[in-house]
């Protein structure tokens, strides 16, 4: 069964290019019609909302596309959300996110991936661009992290200074552990530092003994 999809993009040769891709690299995904903002696309769902997917430009005029997303989820929550855009920065990632988007793919992506993109999202599931995913779990992993309760406040340790503690206990090294926890060696330097000065220790090994010792990590 074909998927119709609305585009919605404030350049207009761009949107053209590709309601083109799509009729020439697809036999079931077709651009239902184009709007220049979210403003546009509101107005035009109101008399037809029949679609079964939109690709929003985040960075349309008026209302742009994160503010229409929220209420196309209200108005319309069949219809899949998907953000097309060169933006990877994690803020407009995390509020694409929120706002009900469904997709999250990169205005660099070839057609194929575009098509694919939205017969999946149209289904009800979720596909993003391959460095937007990556950004997304490290994301959620920090999210994660910050609600890890420490199990020894009184000792004035972080949340993340905890989880350095059970990776280092893994035999994770600064770089590695910089890779899970999504940020910089730098950072990991810094936490383990601020470890070391509150346990009162001068190296990993006793860092992690004495953290087993107070029950600060089991």
């Amino acid at each position: 069964m074909g998927k119709l999809v609305a585009i919605v993009e404030s350049n207009e040769s761009f949107a053209r290019s590709i309601e083109e891709k799509l009729e020439t690299f697809s036999d079931d995904v077709r651009c239902k019609f184009r709007a220049k903002d979210g403003t546009e696309l509101l107005t035009i769902l109101a008399d037809d909302s029949a679609v079964d997917a939109v690709l929003i430009d985040i960075e349309a005029p008026a209302l742009n596309g994160l503010g229409a997303a929220n209420e196309i989820k209200i108005k319309y929550p069949w219809i899949g959300i998907i953000v097309l855009t060169a933006s990877e920065d994690e803020d407009t990632i995390i509020h694409a996110i929120r706002s009900g988007a469904s997709g999250y793919l990169l205005k660099k992506e070839p057609v194929e991936k575009i098509v694919e993109g939205i017969r999946v999202v149209a289904e009800g599931g979720v596909r993003m661009s391959g460095s937007v995913g990556r950004k997304a779990l490290c994301l959620l992993r920090s999210l994660q992290l910050d609600n890890i309760p420490p199990s020894q406040p009184e000792i004035g340790m972080s949340k993340r200074e905890i989880e350095v503690l059970k990776l280092l206990r893994q035999g994770f090294d600064y770089k590695e552990i910089a890779v899970e926890l999504c940020v910089s060696p730098s950072t990991v330097r810094k936490h383990i530092e601020n470890i070391y000065r509150k346990l009162e220790v001068h190296n990993k090994m006793q860092a992690v003994q004495k953290a087993l010792r107070e029950k600060i990590i089991l």
